[in-house]
């Protein structure tokens, strides 16, 4: 890879990964304080209100563990349980009979996911991908 093409992955990783990070912060916090906006979101989808605290502090967790220097699996962990509290919710909002614009946010925030996740530095894996067998 070019030092050109490894600095604009590097400065994308960033960029998606703060947003998730801020995500996961903001959405954590008022989701885990119950906001009514979200209440009503949570409630629309079946799901009870203590639900949302549960939510709130594994959003907030997850976004402490992206940022978190080092650690390499529990951000393992953290993608994983994004990707899956993500993809729920949009799987909840299809099985309501929400329309298509209400999916938008939790599929946006399942490709911010999976591109902070794909455009990590090498160095920052659980494991050696390109490492080729003896």
């Amino acid at each position: 890879m070019t030092p050109s093409a490894s600095g604009r992955r590097n400065w994308m990783y960033w960029l998606a990964t703060a947003v998730l990070a801020a995500e996961c912060f903001v959405g954590g916090v008022m989701g885990g304080l119950r906001m009514e906006p979200f209440a009503r979101v949570v409630t629309h989808l079946g799901y009870p209100l203590y639900f949302m605290t549960i939510l709130g502090v594994c959003y907030v967790s997850a976004g402490v563990v992206l940022l978190a220097p080092r650690l390499p699996l529990l951000k393992e962990w953290a993608y994983a349980g994004l990707l899956f509290i993500f993809a729920g919710a949009t799987a909840s909002h299809l099985w309501v009979g929400d329309d298509a614009t209400t999916l938008a946010g939790p599929l946006i925030l399942v490709g911010l996911t999976a591109a902070s996740w794909a455009l990590r530095p090498q160095r920052r894996r659980t494991c050696d991908t390109k490492r080729t067998r003896p």
